[in-house]
C-alpha cells in the first residue's frame, strides 16, 4: 500500500460518541474503508458518564413523540428501521449485563464502559479504524470527496460524516465544530440552547430553598402546554431532578413554570375533611403527611400559613389548594451547557434526508446524532437517536 492511498479511505466519521461508533460499526460490515476520528483522548466520554456512570442506553418505549426538533417528522424513518429491541439485542449478544429502571429505560447493571467496549469491539470486527487525539485542522472539497488537514497529515475520504455533537458539557471536549463544519458548506443550523438541564432561581427563593438542598420530591410540573410527572430536586443552585431536566427542553427565559407539589392529592378535599375531623391540624401537619418533613415545614413557613385549619375559611384553603397545585416560579435561568445533557437546535434537518442523514445538496455529507436539530426526551432517548441515526448514515456511506 503507497503512503499516500493509506490517508485515503471510502468513510471518514468525525465524532468517536454514540452515534460515530455506531456508524462506523455498520459501514465497515459493508465492506467500506472506515476511519473514525476525534480530538478527545478517550472515544465515547459521554457514553461513560451517562446514567450515573452505568449509562441508560435506550429507552424500550421511545416513538418520535419522545423528540423535540423543528421538522418534527424527521426522526420517524430511522427510528422506526432502527428500534430499541434493535440494539437491546446487540447489548445482549454482546452478554452484557442491564436492568429496566423506569418504565422502558435500561442501564448497565455494572458500568458505561461495557457499551464503549461493545460499539469499539464492534468496529473491531467490521474492520473499521478509531483513532484519537486527532484534532481536524481544516476541511477542504476534492473532485473525489474530501480533504481533511489533521495534526499528522492530510486525510482524504469518499465520504464524511459528522458526528461531533452539540455544546453540553464543555469540559468532556464539546465544541461548536460540527455547526461550523455544516455552515461551511452551505447548510443552515437552527439555534442552539441547552437542554435537559437545571435551573437556577431568583437570589430570594435560592436563599429560601437553599437549606433543602438534596430533598427530592414527585411533582408534575407544567410550561407551555407540556408536562411531566416525575422527582424535582431541591440543589444548592436551584432545582433539578428528572422533571425539571425534562421541562427545561420547553422552558424559555423569562418562562414561569407551574409546579403542582402534590399531583397524587385531591388537596381541597382532604384539607375540608382534615377540618372537620381535626380542626385544631393544622396545614403543615397534612403537608407533612405527603411531602419529605423539611420540604413541608419550609413550604408552609414560605407561604405563612399558621394557625388551625378551623380558623380558614372555604376560600382560604381553596387559595391554598390553588398554591400547591400550581406553585408558580420564575427560574432565573439555566446552569446552561456546563451542565447540559443535550444540546437543542442543530443543523436544520429539512436539508437532510430522514433516510440516509446525507445532506441533500452534498449527498456524500451525513450528519448524525446531537449535532442534527432532533433531541430526546429524559431517559434513554437520546442514545437511541444516536444508534438509528449512526446505522441510518453508515447503510449509505
Amino acid at each position: 500500500m503507497t503512503a499516500s492511498s493509506s490517508n485515503q479511505y471510502d468513510v471518514i466519521i468525525i465524532g468517536a460518541g454514540a452515534a460515530g461508533l455506531m456508524c462506523a460499526a455498520t459501514a465497515g460490515y459493508r465492506g467500506r474503508k472506515v476511519l473514525v476520528i476525534d480530538h478527545a483522548n478517550k472515544p465515547g466520554k459521554k457514553i461513560l458518564m451517562s446514567g450515573g456512570g452505568r449509562c441508560n442506553f435506550t429507552n424500550l418505549n421511545s416513538t418520535p413523540a419522545n423528540f423535540l426538533s423543528d421538522n418534527p417528522r424527521f426522526c420517524i424513518s430511522a427510528l422506526k428501521r432502527y428500534t430499541p429491541q434493535n440494539f437491546l439485542d446487540l447489548v445482549e449478544r454482546h452478554g452484557i449485563e442491564h436492568e429496566e429502571k423506569a418504565a422502558g429505560q435500561l442501564f448497565c447493571k455494572d458500568s458505561a464502559k461495557d457499551i464503549v467496549n461493545m460499539l469499539l469491539t464492534e468496529c473491531d470486527w467490521a474492520g473499521a479504524e478509531v483513532r484519537m487525539k486527532a484534532a481536524v485542522d481544516s476541511i477542504s472539497e476534492t473532485d473525489a470527496g474530501y480533504r481533511l488537514r489533521v495534526g499528522s497529515g492530510d486525510l482524504t475520504c469518499g465520504s464524511l460524516v459528522i458526528a461531533t455533537g452539540g455544546l453540553s458539557i464543555p469540559t468532556m471536549g464539546a465544541t461548536a465544530f460540527g455547526y461550523r463544519t455544516a455552515e461551511q458548506f452551505g447548510l443552515n443550523t437552527l439555534p442552539t440552547r441547552a437542554g435537559l438541564v437545571p435551573f437556577t432561581l431568583q437570589p430570594e427563593l435560592k436563599e429560601q430553598l437553599a437549606p433543602l438542598s438534596g430533598i427530592s420530591c414527585p411533582v408534575d410540573v407544567q410550561c407551555h402546554n407540556q408536562h411531566f410527572r416525575e422527582p424535582m430536586l431541591v440543589t444548592h443552585r436551584g432545582l433539578s431532578g428528572p422533571a425539571m431536566l425534562q421541562i427545561s427542553s420547553f422552558w424559555a427565559p423569562g418562562d414561569r413554570l407551574a409546579i403542582n407539589l402534590l399531583p397524587a392529592c385531591r388537596v381541597k378535599e382532604d384539607l375540608l375533611n382534615l377540618r372537620k375531623a381535626r380542626p385544631q391540624s393544622t396545614i403543615a401537619n397534612y403537608l407533612i403527611q405527603h411531602l419529605p418533613k423539611r420540604f413541608a415545614q419550609a413550604f408552609n413557613e414560605l407561604q405563612g400559613w399558621t394557625g388551625p385549619l378551623q380558623s380558614f375559611k372555604n376560600n382560604d384553603i381553596e387559595q391554598v389548594a390553588d398554591v400547591l397545585g400550581q406553585w408558580s416560579i420564575k427560574p432565573a435561568g439555566t446552569e446552561g451547557y456546563r451542565t447540559a445533557e443535550v444540546t437543542l437546535g442543530g443543523v436544520d434537518t429539512r436539508q437532510l434526508s430522514s433516510k440516509t442523514m446525507s445532506a441533500l445538496e452534498r449527498p456524500n455529507l451525513y450528519f448524525i446524532g446531537e449535532v442534527v436539530d432532533v433531541t430526546g426526551h429524559l431517559g434513554g432517548h437520546n442514545f437511541q437517536w444516536a444508534w438509528a441515526s449512526g446505522v441510518a448514515a453508515g447503510m449509505d456511506v
